[in-house]
C-alpha cells in the first residue's frame, strides 16, 4: 500500500471519533446500532485498526454520511457526482444537491434525533422554502405556529416569516428543502387528461 493510502486510512479513526463525540454517542451505544463490538469500535477510534468495507458501510448509514467522507477520497472531476455532505456542529449533515448560481437550490437535510421540549431558535431571511419529509417526523415551528411534518408531507412558506426545523424524540429525519429567492416558488404542475394517442 502506498504512503497516501496509508494516510487516508490512518485518518479515518479519528474522524469516526470526532462524528461519535459530536453526537453524544457512546461506544456501546454504536455497537448496539451497527452490529460492530465495542472494542472493535474503540480500535477503529485509535487508529490500531484500519476499517474495512463491511466496517465502513453501517457506520456510514448511522452517521448518515457517505463512505467517501469518512475516508476522504478524492474529489472527481464532474460536480454533479460529487455533491459531497457538510457534517455540522449540531450532527445534521447538508447534501446540497444543486450548485449553480440562482435559481432554486436543492438540499437534503438529515437531523438527528431532537428533543420534543427543545426551544426554537427561529430565523428568518430573504426567500421561499418547500420542504418535503422523506423519513421520519420533521417539526417545523413557523411564525407562532408548531407543527409536525410526517413522511410524505409538505410545507411552502416564506422565509421572512420567523422559522426553525429539528428532528422529534421520534428519530431522525431526513427532508428535502428547495429554496428560491424572494417570489420565486416551486410550482407543482399536473394534469388529468391523458395524452391522445
Amino acid at each position: 500500500m502506498d504512503n497516501a493510502s496509508d494516510q487516508t486510512l490512518d485518518a479515518v479513526g479519528p474522524r469516526l471519533k470526532h462524528l461519535r463525540l459530536r453526537r453524544d454517542v457512546t461506544l456501546t451505544a454504536l455497537a448496539t446500532a451497527t452490529g460492530i463490538s465495542t472494542s472493535t469500535l474503540s480500535r477503529l477510534e485509535a487508529g490500531v485498526r484500519r476499517p474495512t468495507l463491511e466496517q465502513l458501510l453501517p457506520l456510514a448509514r448511522y452517521y448518515g454520511v457517505t463512505i467517501d467522507s469518512l475516508v476522504d477520497a478524492p474529489r472527481t472531476a464532474d460536480p454533479r457526482i460529487d455533491l459531497r455532505p457538510i457534517a455540522c456542529k449540531d450532527g445534521s449533515v447538508i447534501v446540497p444537491l444543486t450548485r449553480r448560481p440562482g435559481g432554486i437550490q436543492a438540499f437534503k437535510f438529515v437531523l438527528p434525533t431532537g428533543s420534543d421540549d427543545a426551544i426554537p431558535d427561529l430565523r428568518s431571511h430573504e426567500g421561499h422554502d418547500w420542504a418535503y419529509v422523506l423519513n421520519g417526523t420533521l417539526r417545523l415551528v413557523l411564525g407562532d405556529h408548531d407543527l409536525r411534518l410526517h413522511t410524505g408531507e409538505a410545507a411552502e412558506f416564506d422565509t421572512r416569516t420567523p422559522h426553525w426545523f429539528a428532528a422529534t424524540s421520534s428519530g431522525p429525519v431526513e427532508y428535502l428543502s428547495l429554496i428560491g429567492r424572494q417570489g420565486q416558488r416551486a410550482h407543482v404542475r399536473a394534469t388529468t387528461d391523458r395524452p391522445s394517442r
